[in-house]
C-alpha cells in the first residue's frame, strides 16, 4: 500500500463509502502479512515510497511464487533480482503479465504504472560488456523505481576516448551509476568530470589478481576523485536504489 492507496481508503471510510469494519480488514496485513515462508512488508512502501524488493537467490520456485501472488494479491509492483532462469520460468508461468531479463536476472510485474518521473536521469555508465549483468540489474531496478534511466555502455579506461565523447551526455545527468570490474579505475575518471553524485559499482569481473571484485572494490574506496560513493561486488539494485533516494529528495 502506497501513500494515494492510504489516503483514498481513509477519505472512503469519512465519506462512509466503506465501513470501519471493512477499512480495518482491509489494513489488517499492515504492516506486514506472514505467510509462514516469509513475512511481507506491504507497509515498506509507506516508509520508503517503494514496495519491499525480493531477492530471489537460494528462494525455491514454490517459494517465489507464494511470495509474489500475496505482493500481487495487494496491488504492489513487483521486482525480483538474482533470479536463476530454472526458478524465473515458474514466475513466468503463474504471472504472466510479467517479464524476465535473463541478462540482469530480474523479474518485473508492473501494477501501478508511474505517471510522473522525477526530474533528471540516472546514468549508468558500464566500464566493459562483462560488466553489463550488474549494470542492466541496476538499470531494471532505477526504472522499477520510477527513475529515467540512460545507459552508456563500454566505455572503460583502456580506450578513455569513447568515454570523452560522451562528455556532455555524462554532465546533463541527475546522478550517475559507474559499473567497473578489473582494477575499478573508471569511478574515478567519471568523477573528476562532473559535479553530480557519482555511486561507484565494483563487478566480479576479472583475471585471478581481481580477487573476484575486491581490487575493484578497493581501488573505487581509493579512488581520487572526491566524493564517489562505493556499494558492494556486484550491486547493481543498490547503486540504484541509492540513485533514487539521491533524485528523489533533491529539490529541483
Amino acid at each position: 500500500m502506497n501513500q494515494d492507496e492510504l489516503h483514498k481508503l481513509l477519505s472512503a471510510i469519512r465519506d462512509q463509502h466503506l465501513s470501519i469494519d471493512e477499512g480495518m480488514a482491509r489494513l489488517r496485513a499492515l504492516p506486514f502479512e506472514d505467510i509462514g515462508i516469509a513475512q511481507i512488508d506491504h507497509h515498506r512502501e509507506l516508509r520508503q515510497g517503494a514496495p519491499e524488493i525480493i531477492l530471489g537467490e537460494r528462494k525455491t520456485a514454490e517459494q517465489l511464487v507464494a511470495i509474489v501472488g500475496k505482493m500481487v494479491e495487494r496491488g504492489s509492483n513487483v521486482l525480483v533480482t538474482r533470479l536463476p532462469p530454472d526458478r524465473a520460468e515458474p514466475l513466468r508461468t503463474a504471472f504472466p503479465q510479467g517479464e524476465y531479463d535473463d541478462l540482469a536476472r530480474t523479474f518485473t510485474l508492473v501494477q501501478n504504472p508511474q505517471t510522473s518521473l522525477p526530474t533528471g536521469a540516472v546514468l549508468v555508465v558500464c566500464a566493459g560488456t562483462s560488466d553489463l549483468p550488474v549494470a542492466r540489474e541496476a538499470s531494471v531496478t532505477a526504472r522499477m523505481l520510477g527513475l529515467q534511466v540512460e545507459e552508456v555502455v563500454d566505455v572503460g579506461v583502456a580506450g578513455i576516448h569513447r568515454l570523452l565523447a560522451r562528455t556532455d551526455q555524462l554532465q546533463k545527468a541527475a546522478v550517475i551509476i559507474v559499473v567497473a570490474g578489473m582494477e575499478g579505475a573508471l569511478p574515478s575518471v567519471v568523477g573528476g568530470l562532473v559535479r553530480v553524485p557519482v555511486i561507484a559499482v565494483p563487478t566480479s569481473v576479472g583475471y585471478g589478481a581481481a580477487f573476484g571484485g575486491v581490487a575493484a572494490l578497493l581501488g573505487m574506496l581509493n579512488s581520487c576523485a572526491s566524493g564517489v560513493t562505493v556499494v558492494n561486488i556486484d550491486n547493481g539494485f543498490g547503486a540504484a536504489f541509492a540513485a533514487s533516494r539521491i533524485i528523489k529528495t533533491t529539490p529541483r
